[in-house]
């Protein structure tokens, strides 16, 4: 009797989200999800802002640190000004603030990452392969850069900020400095920009292939820690494999202690081996100048969140063992040796 009280009750939820179109897109859906299942009782309040990450469009990624997509909402999370605030995964460091917990992950766009080529080429290209030596690709990623230039050696790699529209501007202009740009293919799908892939890239890629970043393509719900109700609530939200998938990827960077200025790219993905279903993870840590880079692969059966972390940190501290803390190392001591060092220009 005390559940159906409980599941009538009539409140409002305030829903934090940054202002970008793109997060206000998303926050869309999540609510739309949570809508369905709540019920008429359950009335929801957007709460939008501009982070850090939004409003400094040009200090590169990596000299911002950690947190400038999350950090404000966070505070506001613990103030009690919003009850959920909805991120993309993949910008949400994995240790949170103490109060703060990761309270579902959604189900999973396509979280690969894609190749946009200028609307003036007409075409010309359609693959990184086909560009000729000294093309100008454009990303705010190092995981990006680096990865790339292990394979496209002829390439030269400029950062490129602002949201979605921006960028895509950026790469269309007449006489402009891109050759074609890098970006998630989740943002893109999610904001109806289908036609403007040119190309998917992932591990199998012909010419050079690139894993994602880790939580790319879900979304992470955030949550004050011993919110029963919101808890309970955002239940209806959860895709269970990609919450499984996108735990054993946190325990991996979180292992690595990495983040938007450390190189370290995945793959997850669930296959059928001898009958049953087993979740394999690919990783991979480069050095910034693509020179250097250690790669692992493991496929277990998994089937709770603690067996996805224990997962994400067994391979990391292989691949840990086996040189990549070594590349991790250098490229801590220049961040915190030189203060804006990590350019994608300059890896």
């Amino acid at each position: 009797m005390a559940s159906e009280q409980q599941q009538q009750e009539s409140y409002t939820v305030k829903v934090g989200t940054r202002r970008s179109a793109l997060a206000m897109a998303q926050t869309n859906l999540v609510i739309a999800a949570l809508s369905k299942a709540a019920g008429t009782s359950v009335k929801f309040e957007v709460h939008s802002m501009a982070t850090m990450g939004d409003r400094d469009t040009t200090t590169p990624l990596p000299s911002l640190g950690k947190g400038l997509w999350t950090s404000e909402l966070e505070a506001k999370l613990m103030n009690k000004e919003v009850d959920v605030i909805v991120h993309s995964l993949k910008d949400m460091p994995t240790s949170l603030p103490e109060g703060c917990v990761l309270g579902a992950v959604t189900l999973r766009e396509d979280a690969r990452d894609v190749v946009v080529f200028p609307k003036h080429q007409g075409g010309k290209y359609k693959a990184l392969k086909d560009l000729p030596e000294g093309s100008v690709v454009g990303t705010s990623s190092v995981r990006r850069a680096a990865q790339l230039k292990r394979s496209y050696k002829g390439l030269v790699f400029r950062d490129v900020r602002g949201n979605i529209d921006t960028r895509l501007a950026k790469c269309d202009e007449e006489g402009g400095q891109y050759d074609a740009i890098i970006l998630a293919a989740a943002g893109l799908l999610r904001l109806g920009y289908d036609e403007r892939i040119g190309q998917f890239l992932d591990s199998s890629t012909e010419g050079g292939g690139l894993l994602h970043a880790v939580g790319q393509g879900a979304l992470g719900l955030e949550i004050r820690e011993g919110d029963e109700k919101i808890e309970r609530l955002i239940q209806a939200a959860i895709d269970r494999d990609t919450m499984v998938a996108a735990f054993a990827e946190r325990s991996v960077m979180r292992r690595l202690e990495g983040g938007c200025s450390v190189p370290i790219g995945v793959e997850t993905k669930w296959v059928e081996d001898q009958g049953e279903k087993k979740l394999r993870l690919k990783v991979t840590v480069v050095s910034l100048d693509g020179k250097k880079a250690v790669d692992g692969e493991r496929t277990e059966k998994i089937e709770s969140l603690e067996e996805a972390e224990a997962l994400g940190k067994s391979l990391a501290e292989k691949l840990a063992a086996e040189g990549a803390q070594e590349i991790l190392n250098v490229i801590n001591k220049l961040r915190d040796s030189a203060p804006g060092a990590l350019k994608v220009s300059d890896a």
